[in-house]
């Protein structure tokens, strides 16, 4: 039996409404998990997409000025490049942003490959974010920007200043689960679109982040809406 929650409005601007920019800087994750929280299926996040999953994807990555992915998921998922359909890129010209938003990749080893897409197809240099113990002179250098923040691990905080200091103020992280747990801990998330899959999938699959400790931190629902038995949730710092 369907509950009467409200639907996912499918126009693209009762999208935007729904997921809009903020007057301030903000953090903003996005994840899908099963109903008993596993974050994959058989690895990959695919098996978990559903009805209304791919157009809320779309609308975040639209309205974000730089979107955050780690290298793991880059690899796992291969990630193309971040290019936006045309009405996409229309709506962000049309609202006085840049055609493209900015991708980052954040890579301790920077175990990249220079040939993906994510890299070789890029409408504008990415970012890659790691620490001064990365190796030196990896060829990711040649297709990226390679900024090196911590000593011997990343510093997430210095990344997003960086960012605000180059004008991306709304910002997307994609995961994976480590790097949003990373981000939990140095209490850098603002808000969470969390899109709940109808499955039960059990076995090994982790959680959405998982990382060094951290006190809970307290969200408020800002909304929840249902498509064909998917649910997505909108979480903000309360």
């Amino acid at each position: 039996m369907h509950s009467v929650m409200p639907r996912l409005p499918s126009s693209p601007a009762e999208l935007v409404a729904c997921y809009p920019r903020a007057d301030s800087p903000t953090l903003r994750v996005d994840f899908i998990a099963s109903a008993d929280g596993a974050v994959s299926v058989d690895g990959l996040s695919a098996g978990l997409q559903g009805p209304g999953d791919k157009e809320v994807f779309d609308t975040l990555r639209m309205v974000c000025d730089a979107l955050i992915v780690a290298a793991g998921t880059v690899r796992a998922e291969g990630y193309d490049a971040l290019r936006l359909t045309a009405p996409a890129r229309r709506w962000r010209v049309a609202h006085g942003l840049p055609e493209f938003p900015l991708m980052v990749i954040v890579s301790g080893s920077l175990d990249l490959d220079p040939e993906q897409l994510i890299f070789s197809d890029a409408p504008i240099r990415p970012i890659v974010l790691t620490h001064r113990a990365a190796p030196a002179g990896s060829p990711i250098a040649e297709v990226a920007e390679v900024i090196r923040l911590g000593d011997d691990e990343v510093d997430l905080a210095a990344g997003v200043r960086l960012l605000h200091e180059r004008g991306a103020t709304q910002l997307l992280c994609e995961g994976g689960p480590g790097l949003l747990g990373s981000m939990i801990a140095a209490d850098l998330v603002d808000e969470l679109c969390l899109t709940v899959a109808p499955l039960l999938v059990g076995g090994p699959a982790g959680r959405i982040a998982h990382g060094p400790p951290a006190p809970p931190r307290r969200m408020s629902l800002r909304h929840a809406l249902t498509r064909d038995d998917m649910l997505f949730l909108r979480y903000a710092r309360s």
